[in-house]
């Protein structure tokens, strides 16, 4: 086994008695024909003495099939203690990325329509990964791929001459846009005729039409204005806004790419590429009246970010159910001869499920996210002035923004992210459950104890680590020191649940070591010690919820 190999092996033994790391020898049985049990016996007799001697190893023991590795608990905390406080907000950074790009496409709201609460599993998942990607040295961009074409805009413009009125929609675009929009497929039900003017609408925007233009250009405009109110709200920004539109020039050198490599056929009037090999659907590529559609626009989205970002990933933050979609994007791209298509990464997600509630923007059923923002604001602001500690916070509304908003992030971010989020303010704003504000609380309740040893005159700068030997600080030492080992495993898996969970785990720890440590009562020479611990979980805890884009707050 070259190190590296055997460095993946390790574990974690399930009872600490056992161990802090172990080497499992089961795949080692087939390579000297011994079992387990003899491997690890010899193994302990040949590396017995080194690690007795060595700096962070206490002893070695031959358990069963496992060599168990037991740590020197006061020089793992003398290391990552120190390690942490000297490197600060770049402690678990690494530069595993350097030199490589990776694009991360995200939100992508539609033009005209609300901001609903959906749109925030992919906005806060895309801007958690593309924060995680930062953090470990890859050259990251965030693309916010709007949806601001398509026959859509057809059904719009439609509904904008027929019962549109410039001035209420200037007041209040996105529900006016809404109401139309619905209105229209209200009475397309009815009047399917309608739908064939939608697309001659469309048609008339792909070919340049002024009049057509200038309206769909409003439509831009007025949307960008209520979405930046959102992102701001969330501490989010992009570094292209190029959206659907953007490539409507680029589709044609698509099309004349599939027709040189013979890669296009007629399917009912329509230009398809098809994957008879590969037991997927065909891919549309012309719709029957010579229109685009998403696939043509995606292809030659993909082929110009190569060409100007020249990536090494590209990643697609977009439901789970656009699963085909993608693939079919990926087979045409390979098709083509692009081998940089398996670059090309889908990240799906799961629905946000109400207990009693769909979602559907067509029938007008929508929760808009920037009013389940504030509400979240307002109802974390009721909790803040109801408790006994509200009188020490000096700005109780960005306080409340801050809990506020992550709390909502961080539910969004908790689990899995195939998995249905279900949407309930009990779980969201529960303080002492797994959430948002239970972890910012440990942030707030650890810089509290620094505070009031600053104010008391201790200077623990000189504190001797080494005594940081009891079970709560051991297990604290070993979490903060896998901080990076979590962050690593999220990019691995494109699952920023691993960093949620991670500093979950954190929270818990610091507040058992909290509970149990009375760190400002100690004596002094280990007060100080756990002083040092408790700045260095602090550090870790802000720095993971950064990742996944929740703020801090010193009091709470």
């Amino acid at each position: 086994l070259t190190a590296e190999q055997a460095e993946r092996l390790m574990a974690v033994p399930p009872n600490p008695d056992m161990g802090d790391a172990a080497f499992p020898c089961f795949t080692l049985a087939k390579t000297f024909r011994k079992a387990p049990p003899a491997i690890a016996a010899e193994l302990c007799e040949k590396v017995g003495e080194a690690v007795e001697n060595s700096r962070l190893f206490q002893k070695v023991a031959a358990v069963g099939g496992y060599l168990n590795f037991y740590l020197k608990r006061g020089a793992l905390a003398e290391e990552v203690v120190s390690d942490v406080l000297e490197k600060g907000e770049n402690y678990g950074k690494s530069d595993e990325g350097a030199g490589k790009k990776v694009l991360v496409e995200f939100s992508s709201p539609n033009i005209a329509k609300p901001f609903h609460i959906g749109h925030l599993v992919t906005t806060a998942l895309g801007s958690s990964l593309e924060r995680i990607y930062s953090f470990l040295g890859y050259d990251t961009v965030k693309i916010n791929h709007l949806g601001d074409w398509g026959t859509q805009f057809g059904k719009l413009i439609s509904a904008y001459k027929r019962w549109g009125d410039a001035e209420t929609i200037e007041a209040d675009p996105i529900n006016e846009l809404l109401k139309i929009y619905v209105k229209f497929h209200s009475e397309a039900e009815e009047h399917p005729e309608l739908e064939d003017e939608a697309r001659a609408y469309f048609k008339l925007l792909e070919d340049g039409d002024e009049e057509i233009t200038k309206l769909w250009k409003f439509f831009v405009d007025a949307s960008l204005k209520e979405f930046n109110k959102t992102y701001k709200l969330l501490d989010i920004s992009f570094d292209s806004y190029a959206g659907e539109s953007f490539y409507s020039d680029k589709m044609p050198e698509v099309v004349e790419l599939l027709k040189e490599k013979n890669l296009l056929e007629e399917s009912d009037g329509a230009q398809v590429v098809r994957f008879d090999d590969e037991n997927i659907p065909p891919c549309i590529i012309l719709k029957s009246d010579g229109t685009t559609i998403y696939a043509t626009r995606d292809l030659a989205a993909a082929i110009y970010r190569k060409r100007t970002y020249d990536f090494n990933k590209n990643i697609y933050v977009v439901g789970t159910p656009q699963a085909l979609h993608f693939k079919q994007i990926f087979s045409v791209l390979d098709k083509m001869g692009y081998e940089w298509s398996k670059d090309c990464v889908h990240v799906g997600f799961g629905y946000v499920r109400f207990p009693d509630k769909v979602l559907s923007t067509r029938h007008g059923d929508v929760v808009f996210l920037e009013d389940v923002l504030r509400e979240s604001i307002e109802k974390t602001k009721e909790v803040i002035i109801n408790s006994a500690t509200s009188k020490n916070i000096e700005d109780i509304d960005e306080v409340s923004e801050k809990i506020g908003v992550g709390a909502i992030l961080y539910s969004f971010l908790k689990n899995g992210r195939e998995k249905d989020i279900v949407f309930t303010w009990k779980d969201i704003l529960d303080f002492e459950g797994e959430s948002g504000p239970y972890v910012q609380y440990a942030y707030a309740r650890g810089k509290s104890v620094l505070r009031k040893a600053e104010e008391s005159g201790i200077d623990y700068s000189a504190a001797d680590l080494s005594l940081l030997e009891g079970n709560d600080e051991f297990e604290l030492v070993k979490l903060i020191n896998s901080f990076g080992d979590a962050v690593k495993d999220a990019a691995n898996k494109n699952e920023p649940c691993c960093v949620t969970r991670y500093v979950t785990d954190l929270a818990q720890l610091f507040n058992k070591f909290y509970n149990t440590c009375n760190i400002m009562k100690s004596e002094p020479r280990l007060r100080d010690a756990r002083l040092k611990l408790t700045e260095a979980t602090c550090v870790c805890i802000k720095s993971a919820l950064y990742l996944i884009g929740v703020r801090v707050v010193e009091k709470m």
